[in-house]
């Protein structure tokens, strides 16, 4: 991997690509919350790692559309109660890096200088789990419009042991009664190990769009290569799966 700029990224809120009217990622955040637990004999703080955190702040600009695809401010300025899945994808390729929160809107912060721009600061402080990175399993939005086997990721590894994976997924727009999206995998792409079921890695069937949703398999092995499969009723379905597989046991 060389160095990369940021050209060509995606953000995702609650099922909708706002990517268009996102002017700027001024924070990307994620880790344990840092306790100071210095001793009065130290002459240097001493920290632990506390409760996982994460968020995002980034700058939106000014788009009221209502229509399908809708403005920013119509998805911001609603400033959301419950939570709302975010994820940032560096790039638009299957296997980019990609940031996932399952997080809390708490701020929509407007800002109008004698230049005559219009632009908001949104900030989103995660809710229950932290921040995630992981890698693209779609190569930013995917069209299907039947039942398809996507391409697979090689994710380099064989499994690093029974440590599950957690999954995020964005469902942009929907035509049809219903489609399943779920995660398969193979130790060999399928030469020998054909592609199954990850246990755990179906998302809710979806009836509707917009959409969104995290989800966590147990604590099992997921093997080297995955993708994305979907099955349904439905003449057109764009969305998003991002993936993280655990290098070591987690717990949320």
């Amino acid at each position: 991997m060389t160095k990369q700029t940021g050209l060509g990224d995606r953000l995702w809120a609650a099922g909708r690509n706002v990517s268009g009217d996102i002017g700027a990622l001024q924070r990307i955040a994620g880790g344990p919350a840092v306790l100071e637990v210095t001793g009065i004999d130290k002459s240097a703080f001493e920290r632990l790692g506390g409760k996982r955190t994460g968020g995002f702040q980034f700058l939106s600009y000014f788009n009221d559309q209502i229509t399908a695809p809708v403005g920013a401010h119509t998805v911001f300025s609603l400033l959301p109660t419950t939570d709302v899945v975010f994820t940032y994808g560096r790039g638009a390729t299957i296997g980019s890096p990609a940031a996932c929160c399952v997080a809390k809107q708490v701020e929509y912060a407007g800002n109008r200088p004698d230049d005559g721009s219009l632009t908001f600061t949104v900030t989103a402080e995660s809710n229950g789990f932290g921040l995630e990175w992981g890698q693209q399993l779609t190569a930013g939005d995917r069209t299907d419009t039947t039942a398809t086997n996507g391409a697979s990721l090689d994710l380099g590894t064989a499994s690093p042991g029974a440590f599950g994976l957690q999954a995020y997924l964005h469902v942009s727009a929907f035509v049809g009664t219903n489609i399943t999206i779920k995660i398969q995998e193979s130790s060999d792409n399928a030469v020998g190990d054909p592609f199954a079921d990850v246990v755990g890695g179906g998302f809710t069937v979806v009836t509707a769009a917009p959409a969104s949703e995290r989800i966590a398999t147990a604590a099992i092995n997921v093997e080297r290569y995955l993708r994305v499969v979907t099955t349904g009723t439905f003449s057109s379905c764009m969305f998003a799966v991002t993936a993280t597989r655990n290098p070591v046991a987690v717990v949320f």
